[in-house]
This record gives structure tokens, sequence and C-alpha cells, in this order.
């Protein structure tokens, strides 16, 4: 198959553009500056921000390929603080980057797919997608927003064949914690004193996580089904209770639950 994964410098990304290589897909996979690359894999230097080159890039591959069979938007960013603290652009970069590059990515595949009659479109979200998460509250805003999306993007594709699936990973050890954006200035934690202990609390769980593998090994086994679930979440046993505790807990409960795992009470 021939597959087009966004982000593949590190982390999720680079380990699903390794493990599909070496199944033997084609794959493109984007970055935004140089890296050392991995065998058997095409890269493309473009922010998916900028959607002059996100459609660029598509149109390359389908007249190189002939088609593209499967899109994995994983490219993103995370910016930790708290709300009242982030500045305009920080917003705008975390929106574009995490839902606006979802949406040019798929934009420019999307007539391929319907003309082909077929396609595996699969957005990552991440488990603060179903929940807001203290003080990285415009992260879990743009993985909701990928949540509504792909929720409607599925009834207006199905009929033409196209699977819409979403990813909720809990935590993983990746480099997203090291290059995650913080709100550092001192009248936020003035502000917030609870902000440095819930951040310290967030990475620490994610320097202890599932390792990527686990991630591009569920892709891997998605891009195989014929029929995929909508959704999978991909964490730990804990986590995945917290998922289900959040569905089935009044929402004055959970958010006492989820406080106090933050430590903000």
């Amino acid at each position: 198959m021939v597959v087009f994964i966004t982000g593949i410098s590190s982390g999720f990304g680079q380990e699903t553009a390794k493990l599909l290589a070496q199944q033997g897909h084609t794959i493109y996979g984007t970055v935004r500056r140089e890296v050392e690359q991995l065998p058997q894999v095409h890269y493309l230097k473009l922010d998916v921000r900028d959607r002059e080159a996100v459609q660029k890039a598509v149109d390359e591959i389908v007249e190189k390929e002939g088609r593209i069979d499967v899109l994995v938007n994983n490219a993103g960013m995370g910016i930790g603080g708290p709300l009242e603290f982030a500045t305009e652009e920080e917003i705008r970069l975390q929106m574009d980057t995490n839902f606006m590059g979802l949406v040019h990515c798929v934009d420019a595949v999307l007539p391929h797919m319907r003309r082909q009659g077929s396609g595996k479109i699969i957005a990552l979200s991440s488990i603060g997608g179903l929940m807001g998460l203290p003080f990285q509250g415009f992260y879990s805003a743009s993985k909701f927003a990928i949540e509504g999306y792909c929720e409607a993007l599925r009834l207006e594709t199905q009929s033409f064949g196209i699977k819409v699936v979403v990813l909720r990973p809990g935590d993983f050890a990746t480099g997203f914690t090291g290059s995650r954006k913080k709100v550092a200035d001192a009248a936020a934690l003035e502000a917030y004193p609870i902000y440095k202990t819930a951040i310290e609390k967030v990475e620490h769980d994610e320097n202890g996580g599932l390792k990527p593998i686990v991630l591009a090994q569920k892709i891997s086994q998605i891009i195989k089904k014929k029929s995929p679930r909508n959704g999978y979440v991909v964490a730990s046993f804990e986590q995945k209770l917290s998922v289900f505790l959040k569905r089935i807990l009044p929402a004055k409960w959970f958010a006492r639950i989820l406080g106090s795992y933050y430590k903000l009470t």
C-alpha cells in the first residue's frame, strides 16, 4: 500500500514509517527539518500548516504512485500552561499544527481516495481529546476538534469506501515531552502555584509511558483490517479505565478524580 504519514522525524511517526516500510508498504513521510533518513522511506520537507505545500506533496505522490491508500495524520505539538496565560501566537500554533494540519492533509488526499473508491484516514487524537487535561487545555481543545471533525468526516465519506479511524494514545515515552512548549512566566507560576506540580506529574507519566512501537503496531493492524473500529484507545490499563470512567460517571465525580490525580486540590 501507498502510505502518507505526517511528522516522521521522531516518535510515533518515525516508528510507524520504519515498521510499515519493513512490511513492504511504500512510505512517504513529512519532516520540517533535515533528519537522518530511514531506508526505503521517501522524505518530504514541509510544514503541515502550509496548505499549498501539502497539496503539492500529495499531488506528487499520486502522480508517481497512482494512488494513496492510507493517510496517517500524526504531526502535532503541545503547549503546557494555564489557559489564561497562553499567547495568541501559541494558541494559533497549537490549533494550526494539530487541527488545521490535519484538515490540510485530508483536503489534499480525499479527492484521490474518492476517485479510487477506497482509503483509510487514521488521525491521532489523544485521551486528552476525550477529557480536558488541566494545564494542557489548548492541546486538549485541538484534539477535541479532531474528534468532532473525524466523526463528521466518517459519515460524509463512508459511501466512498473510505474508513476514518481515530487513535487516542495515552502516555508514551517520546520526544513530545521534551519538545512541549511550556509557560515559564513568573506571573503564571505565581497565579497558579499548582501548575508546576501538575506539569511535573504529566512529564513523569509520559517519560514512564509506553514505547512508540506499540502505537506503530496498532496502526499496522488497522491498515490490514478490512473494517477497523471507528476509534481505539492505546494506553495503559489505568488510562483506559479513566476513559471508561469519564463515560459512565457524573461529570462532577470524574472532575474530582482528575483533579485529585493531578494534585490540584
